[in-house]
């Protein structure tokens, strides 16, 4: 169920959230704390979402009044309530949680659209793993936060798992994916999670939750070598070839980038990566694969050995046209 959340999806699919939600309480702790991640998210994804605000960076001058000026100006063209975009865009811009000023109503239905603009799309929708072992009661009040969510914030909502006491209050969907028997297991990994909620890289940047992404964008900004990259693009060999996303690509030097976590570890993550690798070989890219420790520990290790890659492909394919 990752691929909905990692690898690209049609231009028509809505932009998929997943959340790992906690075990419920009550249904009002639910929707609050749903919506405290949604926010985190949005914040992350600042300023994708808001045209103009690409370069500006801290609250420092005349930065706050800036990006709420483009947000009302934004939303004056748009279906985004402008006093909520505004206040979110000073939150991302200070890094300070987001005010609470806004009903639950409203903060729900704005994070709908702006987690839509963030990736493009016109729509939002989350795809939420079903704890195990939940009782009765908790699965009651999990499927009633989703409908909550799906009722006043217009977010498509999809829950994966085991239901069985609010089995009647969802459509069941079964989904098959390329495998043993194209079936998928409904229980998730029994390793911990590290954040509550995943979502894919828009395209052009680094992802916001990736802090390896991060600091490799931050050591290479300043190199005048590493011009001509771009983060999480989308590549397709062929127009009946499934696409696939690059961490990092330089496209005339053939060399795709990427940073990999510890799931990358599992057969089916390694499995897959294999065949992707095979692809973009067959397409003529060299592919390096660095750890997100590699990166997170010896920033400058992996940057010397792209200058170094890059630097020979570059004498390389200057030769080739010396003797063409």
């Amino acid at each position: 169920m990752s691929a909905l959340t990692v690898e690209p999806l049609p231009e028509d699919a809505p932009a998929i959230l997943t959340y790992i939600p906690p075990a419920a309480g009550s249904l009002a702790e639910t929707v609050a704390r749903a919506l405290r991640e949604l926010e985190a998210a949005a914040v992350e994804l600042f300023p994708a979402w808001l045209p103009g605000a690409e370069g500006i960076e801290g609250p420092g001058g005349a930065s706050v009044i800036a990006v709420r000026t483009l947000a009302l100006r934004a939303a004056s063209t748009s279906r985004h309530f402008g006093p909520f975009l505004a206040d979110l865009a000073e939150s991302a811009l200070r890094g300070v949680p987001v005010s609470s000023r806004f009903t639950p109503e409203v903060r729900a239905a704005g994070l709908a659209r702006v987690l839509a603009s963030g990736f493009g799309r016109s729509q939002a929708a989350i795809l939420v793993r079903v704890p195990e072992r939940l009782s009765a009661s908790e699965e009651d009040v999990l499927v009633a936060a989703c409908e909550w969510l799906a009722a006043r914030g217009g977010f498509g909502v999809w829950l994966a798992g085991d239901l069985t006491a609010s089995a009647d209050r969802v459509e069941p969907v079964t989904l098959r994916f390329p495998g043993r028997d194209g079936r998928i297991s409904p229980r998730w990994s029994a390793h911990p999670v590290e954040r509550a909620i995943v979502y894919p890289a828009v395209s052009g940047s680094p992802h916001p939750g990736s802090k390896a992404e991060k600091t490799l964008e931050k050591a290479l900004a300043s190199r005048p070598w590493a011009q001509g990259r771009a983060w999480n693009q989308t590549y397709r060999s062929h127009p009946l070839t499934n696409p696939i996303r690059v961490d990092l690509l330089w496209h005339d030097e053939r060399c795709a980038v990427e940073i990999d976590g510890e799931e990358h570890l599992k057969p089916d993550h390694f499995a897959a990566d294999r065949q992707r690798d095979v692809r973009l070989q067959l397409d003529g890219y060299a592919v390096l694969r660095f750890t997100n420790t590699q990166v997170l520990t010896d920033v400058e290790k992996v940057v010397g050995q792209l200058e170094q890659f890059l630097q020979g492909r570059r004498n390389g394919l200057l030769e080739g046209k010396r003797h063409g």
